[in-house]
């Protein structure tokens, strides 16, 4: 798989949740509403109920054709054979984490508010590469800040696709989309929405029109 052209859209990352079944239900939904990447986070959850809810997750991207990454856990990521992982600053190094997925899986990494770290992280051969917060999340409300013009600077010296995450909501998402963020990464505004589909659908068009109106190409 490309990274180049499954990192893009809307990038879709799920919430904490014990029901499995609920949370496949919402998961659906969201993929029905043209997500295209999505991301399994589970801080709260056991071993056990991790795996299940992966292996789950994983179905359901094939059924809907869509990229599949698994937050942190590389060692999950390669047992439900996810497309690719996510790492943070704590977690495991993208060569350590390339040595156990191989050379055609996708690795992501935060960077944060810091572009030093983005070049960092594709000098090692991350895939692409995701800053945040944006906006005032209630995931993380501590989060570092990021600021507009750091996403713009990115675009033009990093030739990965770049993922804006943190408080994205309808209201705020198009000036990420038109700085460059060729994905925008979403859990409260999407998953806690009344209609999980149409706001998926509304984020996905930002994208869209995005592309109309500069001729910027989805990486």
């Amino acid at each position: 798989m490309n990274p180049a052209y499954a990192i893009k859209g809307v990038y879709a990352i799920t919430p904490d949740c014990a029901d499995t079944k609920d949370l496949l239900h919402r998961a659906r939904l969201a993929l029905a509403g043209d997500v295209q990447v999505l991301q399994y986070r589970n801080k709260s959850a056991n071993t056990a109920q991790r795996l299940e809810q992966a292996h789950a997750l994983r179905k359901l991207t094939r059924e809907f054709a869509i990229t599949f990454i698994v937050n942190d856990d590389v060692q999950l990521a390669a047992h439900v054979d996810a497309d690719g992982v996510h790492l943070g600053v704590a977690d495991n190094s993208v060569d350590t984490a390339r040595a156990a997925l191989g050379i055609h899986k996708i690795i992501g990494v935060s960077c944060y508010n810091r572009l030093s770290l983005a070049q960092d992280a594709v000098h090692a051969g991350a895939d692409y590469v995701a800053f945040g917060a944006f906006f005032p999340s209630t995931i993380k409300p501590n989060a570092e800040v990021a600021d507009i013009e750091l996403l713009q600077q990115a675009r033009v010296e990093l030739a990965v696709p770049l993922v804006a995450i943190g408080g994205i909501t309808l209201h705020n998402a198009a000036s990420l989309v038109h700085a460059g963020a060729d994905a925008l990464a979403v859990i409260s505004a999407l998953f806690d929405a009344k209609d999980i589909m149409a706001t998926a659908k509304k984020l996905s068009k930002l994208f869209n029109s995005n592309r109309l109106l500069t001729g910027r190409l989805t990486r």
